[in-house]
């Protein structure tokens, strides 16, 4: 803890002595716009990459933005775990599940009840010893996560796991600068706000370069009698998309604010700082527009993540994204 307490701030001080270079901040006459810090991104592993690469924005603007090359394998925690292997584990041996806008351990205990949870007597996903049935192999991953599974991994919890991934690499684009737009635009395959047009899926990066992926298909997994939990960070693994967040729960690097303002944990798409639900004091900012977002002062236009719960990021994107 102390060591990561040590790396926060010196991130945090590397940010604040940058500021004669092109990844601080610049005024307009009228916002505070506060461009990218590359220098956040925890690349000393070679897990992530990040380099400035000249791109054209969704706006038509030709500027230079940061590309992103990540193994999707954080280094600042651990993944899964994700099912549990018996009725009677606690909570260290699984993961979290996202429903209602609540966030319930995956313990021994949640699979057990999960009939009851529900409402439906068909949920029993263990044997008489109380064992769970979990998918084991990277076919069962593969098979269990098909938006058509079979009824052989009904009542199974599907857990696909990191050796399944081999040497899968994804790579994101995030304008160097935000260029910030009169109208939002929604996210590609959902409604946005009135007059939006449709940007990305993908909601942002994470300093440790796992995306911040769009809300999870928590329906069509419960529909088809499976589970497919996220771990502590609030993520899991998808056999194309790799290691994915579907919710923030203060588990991944957090760059803390010097006037108790919410931590960062990342950037969005359109390179607009993506910050914490909550402040330092545990308040959650009021005057939040219809995608999370906010000016103030220090930071400019940004936005705020949505509670853990609510299998959500952000509602849309104010800023131009790379095309």
């Amino acid at each position: 803890m102390k060591l990561k307490l040590i790396s926060i701030f010196i991130a945090t001080l590397a940010a604040a002595c940058n500021s004669n270079d092109d990844s601080n901040t610049t005024t307009t006459s009228n916002d505070l716009v506060v461009s990218v810090d590359p220098s956040l991104f925890l690349t000393n592993s070679g897990n992530v990459t990040v380099t400035k690469v000249p791109c054209t924005l969704s706006d038509g603007t030709v500027t230079d933005c940061y590309e992103i090359v990540t193994t999707s394998t954080p280094i600042d925690h651990e993944m899964g775990p994700w099912c549990p292997e018996n009725i009677a584990d606690d909570a260290s041996k699984g993961g979290i599940w996202l429903e209602n806008g609540e966030v319930y351990d995956v313990d021994g205990a949640f699979i057990e009840n999960m009939a009851t949870f529900y409402n439906d007597t068909k949920w029993k996903m263990y044997d008489a010893n109380g064992d769970i049935y979990t998918t084991e192999t990277e076919e069962d991953c593969a098979n269990a996560a098909n938006p058509n599974v079979g009824e052989e991994y009904e009542n199974f919890c599907v857990e696909c796991l990191p050796s399944y991934l081999g040497e899968l690499t994804q790579t994101y684009r995030i304008p160097a600068t935000p260029v910030k737009q009169s109208s939002a635009y929604s996210f590609g395959g959902a409604p946005g706000p009135p007059g939006s047009s449709s940007g990305p899926s993908q909601r942002g990066v994470a300093f440790n370069g796992v995306v911040f992926d769009a809300p999870a298909p928590t329906d069509a997994i419960l529909g088809a009698y499976t589970l497919a939990p996220f771990d502590d960070a609030g993520g899991h693994i998808n056999l194309n998309a790799g290691y994915h967040y579907h919710a923030t729960t203060g588990v991944s690097t957090q760059i803390t604010q010097e006037d108790d303002h919410a931590a960062q944990i990342g950037y969005a798409m359109d390179g607009h700082g993506l910050y914490a639900q909550l402040d330092a004091n545990g308040n959650e900012s009021t005057d939040l527009d219809e995608c999370r977002g906010h000016t103030d002062s220090v930071r400019g236009y940004h936005y705020h993540a949505d509670d853990p719960g609510s299998n959500n990021f952000i509602d849309c994107l104010y800023g131009a994204y790379v095309n």
